[in-house]
């Protein structure tokens, strides 16, 4: 067997697997949505916010397909070419003929790159679906993500696999350490962020519409990986999920409220599910 080995440094994530569930609580195992986005940043900051997704999902999948990104519009779809993941929590298996049958219908390469977008969801995915299967994939930030994603539907009932899909993205990466700042620093900035472009991307996925997410995206910088969930649109599209509700909404600024001053840079973050 063929491992994925973790490849971001401590801090991320709780590398002791009991850690993970005291950082999350106990397993409601209730989750009803066929579909969700989460943030992918450290578990400090955005560990809240990404598990009332997972925790969203349904709790029947044999197999969850995470949708990660970091990728421009040029690039292919990267899948990973393992046979299992290893998360603090033990080896969690890829399923590898789902993967095929995505691979015979579109084109891929193999993910061998460092990134945080999936690794960093997976002790939680691990957590919360102990007994499921793992799809991991990336997407490009291309309208073509969006058919990619109604493939993992088509797919899914060729091999008779019940899935769900997470879509990995953090919101507005603001400061000069983003290089993005049109709104100065401070208070102002903030606010613009919390309550004019985040909202921006996060009404266009609530609105179920994909073009103006995307565009929403590479305008206003809103997305940092707007492929995965453009593609995680096409899935909810193809399988009919039109109740599409923001779990929760927050940036790494007000996690740190208790500093005296708005801090220079900060990014934003939001938990997103789609049911039937």
């Amino acid at each position: 067997m063929i491992l994925r080995e973790p490849c971001l440094p401590p801090g991320w994530y709780p590398r002791d697997g009991e850690k993970v569930g005291d950082f999350l609580g106990p397993n409601p195992k209730n989750g009803k949505g066929l579909a969700a986005v989460a943030p992918h940043a450290g578990w400090y900051y955005s560990g809240f916010c990404a598990s009332r997704a997972v925790s969203s999902l349904d709790s029947q999948a044999e197999t969850v397909v995470v949708l990660g990104g970091h990728l421009s519009g040029t690039m292919p779809i990267l899948a990973a070419p393992e046979d299992a993941v290893r998360t603090p929590l033990g080896i969690m298996k890829i399923d590898a003929e789902l993967r095929e049958s995505f691979q015979k219908m579109t084109e891929t390469s193999p993910d061998r790159y460092q990134d945080n977008t999936v690794e960093v969801l997976l002790p939680m995915v691990h957590y919360f679906f102990p007994d499921a299967a793992l799809l991991w994939l990336r997407f490009p930030a291309a309208l073509s993500s969006f058919d990619a994603g109604k493939l993992l539907s088509e797919c899914s009932a060729s091999v008779g696999r019940r899935i769900t899909v997470l879509a990995s993205t953090d919101l507005t990466h603001y400061g000069d350490n983003y290089g993005f700042s049109p709104r100065g620093k401070g208070r102002s900035a903030l606010d613009w962020v919390k309550d004019v472009n985040d909202p921006g991307f996060i009404n266009a996925v609530l609105e179920g519409d994909h073009s103006k997410a995307l565009s929403h995206a590479e305008e206003n910088s809103s997305a940092c990986s707007a492929g995965a969930v453009i593609g995680v649109m096409g899935f909810a599209a193809a399988k009919g999920l039109t109740r599409r509700q923001c779990l929760g909404y927050h940036t790494s600024a007000d996690v740190d409220e208790g500093e005296e001053e708005i801090p220079d840079n900060f990014v934003g973050y939001a938990a997103i599910s789609f049911e039937e």
